[in-house]
């Protein structure tokens, strides 16, 4: 007769010992002290933090400064260049043209540039949200953050349509930033102008009054306009009010948020076209995966029959 023959451990041998030499402890039920292996942890269990770094590996972080650079671009340019264009108003008005009739038609255009302005601010801050989202959906389809990855043809023809949408508005964009820049070399000369008759070169000499600036060579206000021409110490005047030091300084402020636009509008650019890269790659492996699937399925069907057909023989 074969003996199984158990072999305890030392902690089993110590229980066995003391429940032999006090019998009464018998009834009392042993309960094991859980070892620290055998806790759960609680980094164990997915929590806040697994969640907030799944939420932080969602966020497209270069559509968002894209974002945050379009949006400081265009406010910069909205707003400083609407209070520069009235400024320019009011200093055609009070110096350059007196008479309300020679530059009716500069004002009209200033009034309707100042609305254009308000459009403006407006189609961007709605086109950068509408980009950021579309950066969250597509970081978070191609990360398959949440759940399986699925695109469509018609989500690959919005991202393509995106991706023209901003070139177009990118090169309409360096138009802007163009334009721009035209008040600011007009401020630049008229204030290069007020610098030389400042200097102690020319100051005290009979030739001050002959340095001039006439605004109407840049053809802003007609050349019957009076007096478009402003010489010697009534220029130095003009540069040092308010209005001209505001102006001059808002156009260049405006100018570079024109740029910043511009930058942003590249950068968007090339997020957008990586966003759709990926995208098209994806659906092909969704597309591959998906038919490599259905034949496995197939393969199993067919296996399934013939299992049951040689059942059925026997």
């Amino acid at each position: 007769m074969v003996r199984n023959i158990c072999v305890n451990s030392r902690a089993e041998m110590e229980i066995g010992r003391y429940h032999w030499m006090y019998p009464g402890s018998k009834n009392h039920q042993y309960h094991p002290v859980p070892t620290l292996g055998d806790r759960a942890s609680p980094l164990s269990s997915p929590g806040c933090f697994e969640c907030c770094i799944k939420c932080l590996g969602g966020v497209p972080y270069a559509s968002l400064v894209a974002t945050i650079l379009c949006f400081s671009g265009v406010a910069l340019f909205c707003g400083c260049g609407h209070v520069a264009l009235a400024g320019t108003v009011a200093i055609l008005e009070q110096h350059f043209s007196t008479n309300a009739s020679d530059h009716a038609l500069l004002s009209e255009v200033i009034q309707l540039m100042q609305y254009v302005i308000y459009g403006i601010a407006s189609f961007f801050f709605l086109y950068g949200i509408i980009l950021l989202a579309e950066g969250f959906y597509t970081t978070s389809a191609v990360k398959e953050l949440h759940g399986e990855f699925k695109t469509t043809a018609c989500g690959r023809c919005i991202s393509g349509m995106f991706v023209f949408l901003t070139y177009v508005l990118g090169v309409a964009w360096l138009g802007v930033f163009g334009f721009s820049a035209v008040p600011v070399f007009m401020f630049y000369n008229i204030w290069s102008t007020c610098e030389v008759i400042k200097s102690p070169q020319t100051n005290g000499t009979t030739g001050v009054e002959q340095i001039c600036v006439d605004i109407r060579q840049y053809g802003i206000i007609p050349w019957n306009a009076f007096p478009g021409k402003i010489c010697g110490s009534a220029l130095e005047n003009i540069c040092n009010t308010n209005e001209f030091y505001m102006s001059y300084h808002l156009f260049i402020v405006a100018c570079a948020g024109a740029g910043a636009t511009v930058i942003a509008l590249i950068h968007f650019l090339m997020i957008l076209s990586s966003n759709w890269a990926y995208l098209k790659d994806a659906s092909k492996m969704q597309a591959y995966q998906d038919i490599k699937a259905k034949e496995e399925q197939e393969l199993q069907d067919i296996q399934s029959r013939s299992k049951e057909q040689l059942n059925s023989y026997t």
